[in-house]
């Protein structure tokens, strides 16, 4: 009976993120007014600003494949640094096709072009994202102990409460909500059972520790706190240059740009493709809450996403052929 099942819950967890990201877009775009959106790019949008915060997203994902590469070394893995950042540019547009599959993919890679032990290899993404929840979680903490003034004053200002946020919402706000959540929920259950299966295969989960303890055996860690540092400022400056690009989010400072970047982060844990969806609810609920109009805060969510993941996208194909004229070494040196 579990072979039998086993397809269509692979299925069911490719299809059901992109029905749960579509149906929370359409939710939020149904009725716009498509002609208007494309104005607003073509004769309102300051592209300059765009460009130029497409290096820090480029940037980004480098620190990452760099990082990975020093988190290897510990567990004698020693990839090409070429190779690991391709792995990584590659792992994130597969990622755009089914959730959460990049992890394996660049694992897939490394396996593939430079012989790393796949476990192993498994071990330090685990590490790698660990390391960064801890991170998000101290800057968020940071970011509303900062902002709590600023809500403050916000409220004081307009005479809003709490209940008259709430009443903003329709029925409908209240239900993509819940659906994160739960989406979230089954998430975690998915992720409790693998877990589970991986205990039961020896082999791969020693070298899965041998990856996550890997990083007190980091040699250089001044270089590796610099990769995390640099890759999550670069992810942020990638966001908030775009504020830039349109006259309503321009002036809102880099407060509200650290809430809604942290916001964003915090909503792509929900399985959709890039965090479609999810991503465009969070971000344009807080733009709200800074006064900015609801049509202008979806204008920003719709425009901003689609720019991004449109990088995403060329980075992968940029590296999936720099990898097809990329050596394979069959023997580690």
């Amino acid at each position: 009976m579990q072979s039998i099942m086993k397809p269509g819950n692979a299925i069911l967890k490719i299809v059901m993120p992109l029905v749960l990201g579509g149906a929370i877009l359409y939710w939020m775009y149904r009725g716009e007014d498509w002609q208007t959106i494309l104005h607003v790019m073509t004769d309102e949008m300051d592209w300059t600003w765009m460009l130029l915060s497409f290096p820090f997203g480029i940037l980004a994902q480098m620190f990452r494949g760099w990082r990975w590469r020093q988190t290897l070394e510990p567990v004698d893995e020693h990839p090409r640094t070429s190779v690991s950042i391709h792995s990584i540019f590659l792992s994130y547009a597969a990622s755009l096709v089914i959730p959460r599959v990049g992890e394996f993919t660049r694992c897939g890679v490394l396996k593939r072009y430079d012989n790393i032990s796949f476990p192993k290899a498994l071990g330090t993404v685990v590490t790698e994202r660990a390391i960064d929840s801890l991170l998000v979680m101290g800057i968020t903490a940071i970011v509303l102990l900062l902002e709590m003034s600023t809500f403050g004053t916000f409220f004081r200002k307009t005479g809003t409460n709490l209940e008259e946020i709430l009443h903003r919402f329709s029925w409908a706000g209240y239900f993509v909500a819940a659906v994160c959540i739960i989406a979230i929920l089954i998430l975690l259950h998915f992720l409790l059972r693998k877990l589970s299966i991986y205990n039961k295969v020896k082999a791969t989960i020693g070298g899965i520790w041998q990856g996550v303890i890997s990083l007190k055996n980091v040699r250089n860690i001044p270089l590796f706190l610099f990769f995390t540092i640099g890759i999550w400022l670069s992810y942020f400056l990638h966001y908030y240059l775009t504020f830039f690009c349109f006259d309503f989010t321009a002036d809102l400072g880099i407060g509200c740009a650290l809430v809604t970047f942290i916001v964003g982060s915090i909503a792509v844990i929900v399985p959709t493709p890039n965090g479609a969806g999810p991503w465009h609810f969070a971000v344009k609920t807080m733009l709200i809450l800074y006064g900015v109009q609801d049509e202008h805060a979806l204008y920003f969510v719709l425009i901003v996403h689609t720019v991004q993941t449109l990088l995403v996208v060329a980075l992968g194909i940029y590296a999936w052929i720099a990898l097809n004229f990329t050596s394979i070494k069959t023997l580690k040196n």
